[in-house]
């Protein structure tokens, strides 16, 4: 079978970089690099920290990969080339370059939520890259930029403007000044589901593709991407792929990080006690689906979208959640809890107490979380501080403690949390 690659495939030259992106992983691919893909005028020079295979694996099929698009009916396959370049992250001097061309415009960013807190010390950090590559620009072109992040934080744009800014403060005031006046941060909400890529997946999607993919991604239909923000020297025409440009995120960042994110959570934690393995699995689980509704019932009382629209995102998600056609795993999805949780479950726990409530659902995502950090392997930045925590005497509190000091000193969520928690290690 042939290799795909520009040719075998038909495709189009590599356009132009006019975009560099940061952190190169399935979620971009299914996502900003498919939305980017409409406007055959940019091309993306792609950077990854993490995976040293792939951009090995990208570059031999000249940028181009597949999106293998599954939901209830049978999948489909699109070769998607919106991928000039691919780099690994040590190749230092062509990352600084990229972003001291002027003919670059923007940088998007995943680099997940962890990394927007990342130490003082900056080596070897996204953001020391990037505040490395943001300070070649200024002392050659000094071409104005923007930043677009796309991790999933309320008001990511602002978020990285704070962290880049605190750590500017030795680099001159010169530097400090060009990066307030000449780049922009533009906020956004980013949605589509991209399970981990499996053997099978690669076997199904070379099946119909007719030609050799060594790098697939494997996705849902459904997309979004919500933005707000100037953009400075211009962008690619997203909103001919369904991007949307909006004046305020605030409504959309919550609806979604509560919504969706927070149930994502809520079964990652507490769907493996229970026999559930991936997200379909556990939606359908009588239980599981019982708390999923309680927290999407306790979220909507303290939601700035009105009800019919998220009744509407409700039932949409149901849908998404239910589907068979991806195979989202619960471990995945249970990565980086400490980063996670504050922006997901906590602003509604924190709300309900202050009413008086209680919400089983939110009690059984921490239960969760403690039950994870004690009996599987932990992936988070703070994994050592979290496993020791979750283990000896007052646990649950010293666990909840690391997440929000106001909430481990509530003597009555603490005793729910424990309870729970040993409830769903019993059902083990």
């Amino acid at each position: 079978m042939a290799r795909l690659d520009r040719t075998s495939a038909r495709a189009r030259p590599a356009a132009p970089v006019r975009a560099v992106h940061l952190g190169l992983g399935a979620f971009h691919r299914a996502h900003q690099a498919v939305y980017t893909a409409a406007d055959p005028d940019w091309g993306i020079a792609a950077y990854t920290f993490r995976n040293t295979e792939l951009p090995g694996l990208l570059t031999e099929q000249e940028g181009l990969y597949s999106v293998q698009v599954r939901g209830d009916t049978a999948p489909r396959v699109e070769i998607v080339d919106s991928i000039s370049r691919v780099h690994r992250g040590d190749d230092t001097e062509r990352w600084l370059a990229d972003l001291a061309s002027p003919e670059v415009a923007l940088v998007t960013l995943t680099i997940t939520e962890a990394a927007y807190r990342a130490p003082d010390d900056l080596a070897g950090t996204a953001l020391g890259r990037l505040l490395a590559g943001l300070r070649r620009r200024y002392e050659t072109s000094r071409a104005p930029l923007s930043l677009v992040p796309c991790d999933n934080l309320p008001g990511n744009g602002a978020a990285l403007r704070s962290a880049l800014r605190s750590r500017a403060q030795r680099c001159g005031a010169e530097f400090r000044a060009w990066l307030d006046e000449q780049v922009s941060f533009v906020d956004t909400v980013v949605d589509r589901i991209t399970p981990a890529t499996t053997e099978q997946d690669r076997t199904t999607t070379a099946r119909l593709l007719g030609l050799e993919d060594r790098a697939p991604v494997v996705t849902e239909p459904f997309g979004e991407w919500l933005l707000a923000g100037e953009f400075r020297l211009g962008r690619p025409a997203w909103e001919r792929a369904g991007a949307r440009f909006v004046d305020d995120l605030d409504a959309y960042e919550q609806r979604k990080l509560w919504f969706l994110n927070g149930a994502h959570s809520l079964l990652a934690y507490t769907g493996p006690a229970l026999g559930c393995g991936t997200i379909d699995e556990a939606v359908r689980h009588p239980r599981l689906s019982e708390w999923v509704e309680s927290w999407w019932d306790a979220a909507a009382r303290h939601a700035t979208l009105g009800p019919d629209d998220l009744l509407e995102y409700r039932r949409r998600l149901r849908r998404r959640f239910a589907s068979r056609g991806l195979r989202h795993h619960l471990r995945q999805i249970a990565a980086d809890g400490s980063q996670k949780l504050p922006a997901r479950i906590l602003p509604v726990l924190r709300a309900e107490r202050r009413r008086g409530r209680l919400p089983g659902s939110a009690v059984a995502a921490l239960a969760g979380w403690l039950l994870h950090l004690r009996t599987h392997q932990v992936r988070d930045p703070r994994a050592e501080e979290l496993t020791a925590l979750a283990h000896g005497p007052d646990a649950p509190r010293r666990a909840l403690a690391a997440l929000d000091e106001e909430l481990a000193a509530d003597d009555e969520l603490v005793a729910a949390v424990e309870d729970r928690a040993r409830e769903l290690g019993a059902a083990r």
